[in-house]
């Protein structure tokens, strides 16, 4: 493999960094997995595009999911192997570390109970639902998880679309000791207007625990820098007891 074609394409001058933001949380960066990273190549493209962001590490969480991506931790370990090596060979020196992001479907259950699960920090699992409608189990699952000792983080929510009620239903989700993920590209309409308005509640509320990339392709590294040039971006600081840096 030819590494000197990976042309740090995003090193430009006008492109300010997050400095404030060290460590991203969510991410679909190992090659051939999921619906992220197509390849090898593209992922060291999308790895030199967030370091030229100004993040030190990386923890990737690529999707975990019955019937469509059939992943799973040995697996997963594996193709971060060769991602680390890969990405050393290239000259890039963020930290990259892998979890998942485990879809609420009829294997999760005995994917949180197993023996090996993969969290963020060791303590976060990450996992989404169906955009469209509540998983009928949704407290019966975030209570395992509890059960199990783990910490459910909330991938995304301000997507989720059967989300009408903005401040009672996203207290009630933190009442039951759900932590949540938001995108920063929500902030700048990357996903529509509603996931942008549910995004700015979520930030005036001081609701955001982390806050991630969820970078599949090249173009949503690209629009991430946009959201540094906002106000929004600074409040997010202000208004929030951000954890991605303690991880």
């Amino acid at each position: 493999m030819n590494l000197k074609k990976y042309l740090p394409v995003f090193r430009q001058k006008n492109i300010p960094p997050l400095a404030e933001l060290w460590v991203d949380v969510h991410s679909h960066l190992l090659p051939a997995i999921d619906d992220g990273a197509r390849d090898m190549e593209e992922s060291i493209l999308l790895l030199q595009g967030l370091e030229a962001l100004g993040y030190k590490k990386v923890i990737t969480t690529p999707h975990i999911m019955a019937d469509t991506y059939c992943n799973t931790p040995a697996g997963i370990r594996a193709s971060l192997a060769t991602l680390v090596s890969t990405a050393k060979e290239a000259g890039i020196k963020l930290e990259i570390e892998a979890a998942a992001e485990y879809y609420m479907d009829d294997g999760f259950l005995a994917q949180i109970n197993a023996e090996d699960v993969l969290l963020i920090g060791g303590e976060y699992l990450l996992f989404e639902t169906s955009y469209m409608a509540k998983p009928l189990q949704f407290d019966a699952m975030v209570q395992a998880i509890l059960a199990a000792g783990h910490k459910p983080l909330l991938a995304h929510p301000e997507r989720y679309r059967y989300i009408q009620d903005l401040k009672t239903e996203y207290r009630g989700l933190k009442e039951k000791g759900i932590y949540f993920q938001v995108n920063l590209n929500s902030f700048g309409g990357h996903y529509g207007k509603e996931a942008k308005i549910k995004a700015n509640f979520l930030n005036k509320q001081g609701m955001i625990d982390f806050l991630g990339s969820d970078v599949h392709h090249k173009r949503q590294v690209e629009t991430l820098w946009k959201i540094k040039t906002k106000r929004v971006y600074q409040r997010l600081f202000e208004n929030n007891s951000l954890l991605n840096n303690t991880l």
